[in-house]
């Protein structure tokens, strides 16, 4: 781990980070045979068989000086040979905002101005608490059971129909259990409830994929499921943390010391509303 970023006393880098961990969080994903994962001069992709917004990210890095509708029609024909359903399309700092933006519009994908919110905590005033509910337990996954376990909880908590669980499954496996990915599953009572993951790079810890099941939601099950990860990165040496946050989960991580940074500005493709 090197680089890391110490504090949120500067806000530009704290954006940077935010932005360069969520977009390394899915190149990472990219060991797997079924993940389709490009990188070029001016467009980096990774492409799963989930028909799923945040599991299909497309990032402009660079934009040519001729020929930019060409290349976003050359790439959105090529996702839908694949039947690829949904996907989010960044652009990063210093490709021109004005330019990209008119293009994306035009092929038909939308601006969500309503992204999630980016927040950050400097781990210095995290407090470590037990969990306010007894019979919670926090553990790692590890191996291919809780892995399962902690699909099918995710999968509910975000509304992913089940047949998609065996596709989920076979990508995160070969990044799910080994650094600098870990995946933490919540238990309460010996049942599985809740789920997070951490993930280390651009010198910040990020969170991801922190949702329960409705029945165990409003019993700190999701502020105990962001608490044991963050814990564990400030033991590892990262100094903040990072996340996307939902409308569902904003007053949690405030509630828990994460500030707001704004939102990412992103741009989502839905092939099934062009149809």
């Amino acid at each position: 781990m090197k680089d890391v970023l110490h504090d949120l006393a500067t806000p530009h880098l704290v954006k940077s980070a935010i932005k360069a961990n969520w977009e390394n969080y899915h190149y990472c994903l990219g060991r797997a045979p079924s993940v389709e994962l490009s990188i070029s001069r001016y467009l980096t992709w990774l492409i799963t068989n989930m028909p799923d917004h945040f599991m299909n990210l497309v990032v402009c890095t660079e934009l040519p000086a001729e020929g930019t509708n060409e290349l976003i029609e050359n790439a959105l024909r090529h996702f839908k040979s694949l039947n690829i359903k949904r996907l989010s399309w960044m652009a990063q700092a210093g490709v021109s905002a004005d330019k990209i933006k008119s293009c994306l519009l035009s092929h038909g994908l939308t601006f969500d101005e309503s992204f999630a919110t980016q927040m950050a905590i400097d781990l210095k005033v995290l407090i470590d608490e037990p969990p306010a509910l007894n019979g919670l337990e926090i553990v790692l996954v590890d191996n291919p059971e809780l892995l399962r376990q902690w699909i099918h909880v995710a999968s509910i908590g975000f509304k992913v129909p089940v047949e998609i669980e065996d596709i989920w499954f076979e990508f995160f496996h070969y990044a799910a259990y080994t650094y600098p990915f870990q995946t933490y599953l919540a238990f309460l009572n010996g049942k599985p409830v809740g789920t997070s993951q951490m993930f280390g790079s651009a010198g910040v810890a990020g969170i991801y994929n922190v949702t329960c099941i409705p029945e165990a939601r409003g019993q700190g099950v999701g502020t105990a499921v962001v608490r044991a990860p963050l814990s564990n990165a400030r033991a590892m040496g990262y100094c903040v943390g990072i996340l996307q946050a939902s409308s569902m989960g904003y007053p949690v991580y405030q509630r828990l010391g994460f500030e707001d940074f704004g939102k990412l500005s992103v741009y989502l493709w839905n092939q099934d509303k062009m149809a």
